[in-house]
């Protein structure tokens, strides 16, 4: 198994795993949601379920140019519908499944879901490949 972990200030503050190494071309972002993720309504805030869908559609998407994940694509668009709650104590994961797209779109949707198997979220989204040659160097990207 392939993961990425405190590769990014968002994913060490948060505490997410991704999981790039299934071999199945979908990456996976880990949470165990804890108080520190939690609503006002005690449970896992909107946000974070975005950002995990964002996380493991991207990486999918990064997984159909470079096994290690790690290739950047950029969010032109993305959709989340939240389906249900996640609560503290739960481990949620986030899954990409790419539906379609070509060289340099890809069209790619996610499913968040709890331990027990319960729909949190779905999203759908538009991720665009970065050309090695634009990929930021600290300069304009």
């Amino acid at each position: 198994m392939a993961v990425i972990e405190g590769e990014t200030g968002a994913q060490r503050s948060i505490g997410y795993v991704l999981d790039v190494g299934q071999g199945d071309g979908s990456a996976r972002c880990h949470l165990d949601v804890s108080e520190a993720h939690a609503n006002r309504h005690g449970v896992l805030h909107g946000g974070i379920v975005s950002m995990m869908l964002d996380n493991a559609m991207g990486a999918t998407g990064s997984l159909t140019v470079d096994e290690t994940g790690r290739a950047p694509f950029l969010t032109v668009s993305m959709t989340t519908s939240f389906v249900g709650p996640a609560d503290i104590g739960k481990r949620v994961t986030a899954t990409g499944r790419v539906t379609g797209g070509g060289r340099s779109l890809l069209f790619i949707e996610g499913r968040l879901e709890d331990a027990d198997g319960r729909l949190v979220a779905t999203a759908t989204g538009v991720f665009k490949r970065v050309p090695r040659e634009r990929m930021a160097t600290g300069g304009d990207a």
